[in-house]
């Protein structure tokens, strides 16, 4: 009895430790990188996005929110990677960028990018915001761009962005969603609001599937190849001439099974006329005499 209370614990004690390896394993490898679905605060979370000036390359379609920093890696990566994608799928992409603010009294951006920041809350300028992550963080100098810092209004802008970004994450950790970037909102088919902190790629191709845009993208179709004929490497292709014409001057039948062949009627050529030479006496003429002058004798 003893031994079998000892067996007993000990299969409990490993069908508990299975059952642990593989929950913690479905969700460290699969149900952490799927989306929430938010049930709280929708119509905030909405309000919000609506009332963001986000950017757009255009392209139409159901609306996906992409919000991130510009310094952010993953946050970058996904537009480089996902925006192709995302199109093909007739999704929309409108990205929400921001200025970190500063932590502990060390600021996180820097004056340029706060400058541009503001810019393009206030332009929401597409192509701007193209040239502005096109180039390095290093190399950019915001040149034309009116200076954010000590402007009043601008700096406004700029702590706007960051207020906005604040509230939407505390309302979303209330729905159960991490704080990462790029931050994805989008509703899917049937109307739910969803969000992923999509700062590990694994969890992009769960947003694909939700929203059915492609995994990847089909290459152009080559156009056909033109009829030629076959050239040895090394050589020029040999021009097609047609049927060379006898060397009598004749004319080559034509092929009656070609398409569009029809036999000319060609008029006979007349047959040359034999050359004669002129007759040569049968004397030869006799050699010039020579006649002389008074200082001179000439033939």
């Amino acid at each position: 009895m003893r031994r079998f209370l000892i067996w007993s614990a000990l299969a409990v004690v490993i069908g508990l430790a299975i059952a642990g390896i593989g929950y913690w394993s479905y969700w460290n490898f699969y149900a952490r990188f799927q989306p929430v679905t938010v049930t709280r605060n929708q119509a905030e979370i909405q309000r919000l996005l609506d009332e963001a000036s986000w950017l757009s390359g255009g392209g139409g379609g159901e609306p996906l929110y992409v919000i991130g920093y510009r310094d952010s890696a993953s946050f970058q990566r996904y537009q480089a990677q996902e925006g192709d994608r995302l199109r093909a799928g007739g999704i929309e992409m409108r990205v929400i960028v921001f200025a970190r603010p500063d932590r502990e009294g060390a600021p996180q951006s820097t004056p340029t990018e706060r400058s541009t920041i503001a810019e393009l809350w206030l332009t929401r300028d597409w192509s701007l915001y193209e040239r502005w992550t096109a180039t390095p963080s290093r190399n950019w100098t915001a040149a034309g761009i009116p200076v954010a810092d000590g402007n009043l209004a601008r700096s406004a802008v700029v702590e706007a962005g960051r207020q906005f970004t604040t509230r939407l994450n505390d309302l979303l950790r209330d729905a159960g969603v991490a704080t990462g970037y790029p931050l994805v909102i989008w509703r899917d088919r049937e109307g739910f609001l969803k969000a992923c902190a999509c700062s590990d790629s694994r969890s992009w191709a769960f947003v694909r599937d939700d929203i059915g845009a492609p995994d990847t993208l089909s290459a152009p179709t080559p156009p056909e190849p033109m009829d030629t004929v076959p050239v040895a490497p090394g050589s020029l292709p040999y021009p097609n001439l047609g049927p060379i014409p006898p060397a009598d001057g004749t004319v080559a039948p034509a092929d009656p099974t070609s398409p569009g062949a029809a036999t000319p009627s060609t008029p006979a050529r007349p047959s040359p006329t034999p050359r004669t030479e002129p007759g040569r006496p049968s004397t030869p003429r006799p050699p010039p005499e020579a006649t002389r002058q008074d200082d001179t004798t000439f033939f």
